[in-house]
């Protein structure tokens, strides 16, 4: 995660929030959960969980202050003593955007941390959390002449379904919130962010990176070969090309990298020309300037395909100098990638 420490639990309330659609029902904590013997997993469980560079922060059209979570989340850290009140309000609307019939119930954790570190300064925090999987472990019991298992279910402390670490700074522009989903289907996968907490990235250099390096992608395998005549491993090689300015660049400039990964003029401008039609279309903001993010290039660069598929026969790995590979076709109407190198291992 960012440079961030979490510190002092001192509030913890449950509630249990179904899904809508099927008539699960919410049900209300109305006092606070003792908290004295689990803090530790709690500490463990953040620390495993909240590990991504990427950070949000609170928004709503036309205005931040008709967010609903962002509204509770105001009043607690005005008023501690409205910590209660407001996490059923949370619950609440949790309950209202779960109508999606995957949506799975399950307990909804609210915890105020006090004394936090984010970036050398001290803050509060809260934490959101959502467990919608339990996991079976063998509980062992001493019983009369010898020992006993009982299957127990709980949460995993080693993965969180959901959350979100909200801390209190940056109110104006709607806090920094740092997310976990765990879920990686569909709607499934939105609600929490976008419905629920309805939260965007905010213009760091992780954004950045990863926005940047997600419009090149879209470029090189869904434009470039219908201005220019490319092959696959042409293609290729410019994406390999671009992550690998990325992972050799501390700052990004736009023009380098235009120079470096396309190296020709008329590619660099059917580039401009995408890249400004994405911006525009998806109401993207970049600068030209960024410092780059080695976890977002990471994170990209495992979708970067280097791998070059010929019929059902072949797969062709390209991760290097492509001057080594050459394409035809032969006297007989067959197509040919030949390949040179030095050595067989």
């Amino acid at each position: 995660m960012m440079n961030a420490i979490v510190g002092k639990m001192d509030k913890l309330i449950i509630h249990f929030v179904g899904n809508k659609n099927n008539g699960d029902g919410v049900r209300f904590s109305d006092e606070l959960t003792d908290y004295g013997n689990i803090e530790e997993y709690f500490n463990i469980l953040i620390g495993n969980s909240f590990k991504s560079e990427e950070l949000f922060q609170f928004y709503f059209s036309p205005d931040l202050e008709l967010n609903p979570i962002y509204q509770f989340i105001k009043s607690v850290f005005q008023d501690k003593e409205a910590f209660i009140g407001q996490s059923q309000n949370v619950a609440r609307y949790l309950y209202d955007k779960s109508t999606h019939p995957q949506i799975k119930p399950g307990e909804l954790c609210m915890v105020y941390f006090k004394d936090c570190q984010l970036n050398d300064k001290t803050v509060d925090c809260i934490g959101i959390f959502k467990s919608e999987n339990k996991e079976t472990v063998l509980k062992i019991d001493t019983i009369k002449n010898g020992y006993g298992l009982t299957g127990v279910k709980g949460i995993n402390i080693n993965k969180l379904d959901k959350g979100c670490l909200i801390f209190n700074t940056d109110k104006e522009n709607g806090y920094i919130v740092s997310v976990v989903d765990n879920t990686n289907k569909g709607y499934e996968a939105q609600y929490w962010k976008d419905d629920f907490l309805g939260v965007r990235p905010v213009n760091n250099g992780y954004h950045q990176t990863n926005q940047f390096l997600g419009i090149t992608k879209q470029f090189v395998t869904n434009q470039i070969a219908d201005d220019f005549e490319v092959s696959k491993a042409d293609q290729i090689d410019i994406l390999n090309r671009s992550v690998n300015y990325f992972k050799t660049h501390e700052k990004f400039d736009k023009s380098d990298f235009e120079n470096e990964v396309f190296q020709d003029e008329s590619v660099i401008d059917s580039f401009r020309n995408f890249d400004n039609s994405y911006r525009e279309e998806n109401k993207v903001e970049l600068s030209d300037n960024f410092e780059i993010s080695s976890q977002a290039v990471k994170k990209q660069a495992r979708v970067f395909k280097s791998v070059l598929k010929l019929d059902k026969n072949f797969h062709i790995y390209i991760h290097g100098n492509r001057n080594l590979i050459e394409q035809g076709v032969d006297e007989n109407g067959r197509k040919y990638y030949k390949i040179y190198y030095q050595e067989e291992s």
